[in-house]
């Protein structure tokens, strides 16, 4: 029993031993290894460091690093709206607007006036600050008869921190490369560099662009504004009238519309004066001609009667 014994503890201990020595045989090869590897090369070297920057040496940039945590998290929204409104006193309103624009700190990006017909109209585009959008709105019924209003809201939050995101690892990347730069000595990796840095730097203008023309328009909501001049409001009932109001009312429509009509025919005939005088001048040439041939008719026939008439 105790032979059996001391194989075992033999057989343990021969085995441990050829585990050491394996090890130790590992051991001696790695550091053998890296006592014999060659330094890198400085183009190398540099290489490394521009992928290290976000760039990977093929005119791409790696993918870019999300957001910090602690970027502002503020919901952006794109405020927009359609206003219709219609005015007896067109000019009041018009003032109305531009002083309902002044007031909220707003003001026209466009205007335009039309005096064509009857009736003018004028359209505006107008720019207020986003926290005076509500309050235009509220108050803009009150420069004149609000026909119609559509509003409108973007939200741009996902794109606006997607860009700022991507141009705060551009920002990043440009720091980087130019540091690198600045520790270039080939001219191989000078030009290599420089190129990085160039596409960096547009990408960099893009995405700023990109965020000015967001904040543009989350911090000035964009109103357009349709007025039109009209004799009547629409949408207004009337109150009841006794039938004398009625009739002096149709009486006063019907001068009205005969003042127009009348006003519209002398303004048609001052605009075609001349193909009038041209009328008037064949109809005087025809005249003429007609009471010629009928004083030639008359002489011939009065010669006959002479002779036929008895002595």
């Amino acid at each position: 029993m105790k032979r059996k014994h001391i194989a075992w503890l033999l057989i343990v201990l021969l085995a441990a031993a050829l585990l050491a020595g394996c090890g130790a045989k590992s051991a001696g090869t790695e550091a053998s290894m890296d006592q014999t590897a060659p330094e890198m090369p400085m183009p190398a070297e540099m290489t490394a460091d521009m992928a290290s920057a976000g760039y990977n040496g093929a005119g791409a940039s790696a993918s870019p690093a999300a957001p910090d945590s602690g970027a502002d998290s503020g919901v952006k929204i794109i405020y927009t709206a359609d206003l219709t409104l219609e005015a007896t006193d067109f000019d009041a309103a018009a003032e109305a607007v531009k002083a309902l624009t002044e007031d909220c700190g707003g003001y026209f990006s466009s205007s335009n006036l039309s005096n064509g017909g009857s009736y003018r109209s004028a359209s505006y585009t107008v720019r207020v600050p986003a926290d005076k959008y509500r309050d235009f709105l509220d108050r803009a019924g009150q420069t004149a008869h609000l026909l119609d209003l559509y509003e409108y809201a973007e939200d741009v939050s996902e794109e606006y921190y997607d860009a700022a995101g991507r141009l705060k690892t551009q920002q990043t990347k440009l720091d980087r490369l130019q540091e690198l730069l600045a520790k270039a000595k080939s001219m191989e990796d000078i030009i290599t560099i420089e190129s990085a840095v160039s596409e960096t730097e547009e990408q960099i203008d893009r995405l700023s662009g990109q965020l000015r023309w967001y904040d543009a328009r989350v911090d000035y909501a964009t109103v357009d504004v349709s007025l039109r001049e009209v004799s009547r409001l629409s949408n207004v009932p009337e109150p009841a009238q006794s039938f004398g109001s009625r009739m002096l009312s149709a009486l006063k429509d019907g001068l009205a519309g005969f003042a127009e009509g009348m006003e519209g025919l002398l303004l048609a005939l001052a605009y075609g004066w001349e193909w009038l005088m041209l009328i008037g001048a064949g109809v005087a040439a025809a005249a003429l001609l007609i009471r010629r041939a009928h004083r030639r008719r008359k002489a011939k026939t009065e010669p006959a009667n002479k002779k036929s008439s008895p002595k």
